[in-house]
């Protein structure tokens, strides 16, 4: 049997089990088993709509009793879900990935397929994002992959769109500011009042946004001139990411949009409002989510010179990282065919938003 299981249920891992139990038949995946750690009554009804998708609940021995209480029967322990597992998709927070592959992922390892952590884990396995460098991923190899963040996304996918044409690169640099989302509206913690500006951490790169690209990027033996900063603002719609990129070639408007509108996980907008852009995702995405790697504002496009390209574009936050755990955990499946699997997802890739 090819069983997928995720560990958590948070912003990332809710959707990922409802998006997995959707789509399963197509995938060619026979089970999708989650892990939830805490039985709490809030939660329940998250946990009965994923099991009535088809999803199975699993959790610690000892906190079997606990969710009986709140009438949810969890079928497997922790490591019983974990051995059964072909491929483990953790989606915990900061820390707890790397935890569980000391605890439990490396004792599993030779039995498992695979095991793939979200963007906060890094150093847990080999980056990844969907469509920029699938060709690093070898079947020999990598056990262990990190779906980098939902920023990293946005910024690489920018990058390969726009300054490569085939295999050559034309970056000359290129320079980002993050403008991210207080939280998440599923989360009732976190907001905060007022903007909130970010530190350069990184002498080289600024904040890690920027580094965990040109790191990407290193993984199909790409060196980048990469830097980033980053702000965060008092909403809960959707991270918008401005870009400058300087080529060492001219390029147009026309060319441009051409790159953007050919590319299948990017989307265009002429919209400005993030609200809006939001509001579409929620009534065309799936549960809410596009899956695009970046939502490009037309209206922002600017080109100086003749070869710097600026302009915004807003983060489909969590729906990127969807879209590259699935395209990861089909490929610990089945490497040669992945690609055509994944093609199902293809109706929440939106050409326009």
């Amino acid at each position: 049997m090819k069983i997928v299981h995720i560990v958590g249920t948070g912003t990332i891992g809710e959707p990922l089990i409802g998006l997995l139990s959707d789509f399963k038949k197509k995938l060619g995946i026979d089970e999708v088993t989650f892990h939830k750690n805490t039985p709490l009554i809030s939660d329940r009804s998250k946990v009965q709509s994923l099991v009535n998708r088809g999803a199975i609940l699993t959790t610690s021995k000892d906190k079997f009793v606990g969710f009986k209480n709140i009438n949810l029967d969890p079928i497997y322990t922790t490591e019983d879900a974990i051995e059964r597992a072909s491929v483990v998709i953790d989606c915990t927070p900061k820390g707890v990935g790397h935890k569980n592959k000391n605890d439990y992922y490396n004792k599993f390892a030779d039995s498992t397929l695979g095991f793939i952590a979200q963007g906060s884990e890094f150093g847990f396995g080999k980056m990844y994002a969907r469509g920029i460098n699938d060709e690093a991923l070898n079947v020999e190899k990598d056990k262990f992959i990190q779906v980098v963040s939902c920023n990293t996304h946005n910024i690489s996918s920018i990058i390969k769109t726009i300054a490569f044409e085939e295999d050559v690169n034309f970056l000359d640099y290129a320079k980002f500011i993050c403008i991210r989302r207080a939280n998440d509206v599923s989360q009732s913690k976190g907001f905060i009042a007022s903007p909130q500006l970010g530190t350069h951490d990184d002498n080289k790169y600024g904040t890690h946004h920027a580094k965990d690209a040109s790191l990407l990027f290193h993984t199909i033996n790409y060196d980048l001139d990469l830097f980033s900063s980053a702000i965060k603002i008092n909403t809960q719609y959707m991270h918008i990411l401005y870009f400058n990129l300087k080529l060492k070639k001219k390029i147009s408007i026309d060319e441009v949009l051409d790159k953007f509108k050919k590319n299948d996980r990017i989307a265009v907008t002429n919209k400005v409002d993030s609200c809006e852009v939001f509001s579409f995702g929620r009534d065309h995405g799936h549960f809410g989510r596009i899956l695009n790697q970046a939502v490009i504002s037309i209206p922002s496009l600017h080109i100086r010179n003749n070869n710097e390209l600026s302009g915004y574009c807003f983060t489909p936050q969590d729906g990127n990282s969807l879209l590259s755990s699935v395209s990861a955990a089909s490929w610990f499946l089945d490497p040669s065919n992945y690609e055509e699997k994944i093609q199902c997802l293809k109706p929440y890739l939106f050409n326009e938003v």
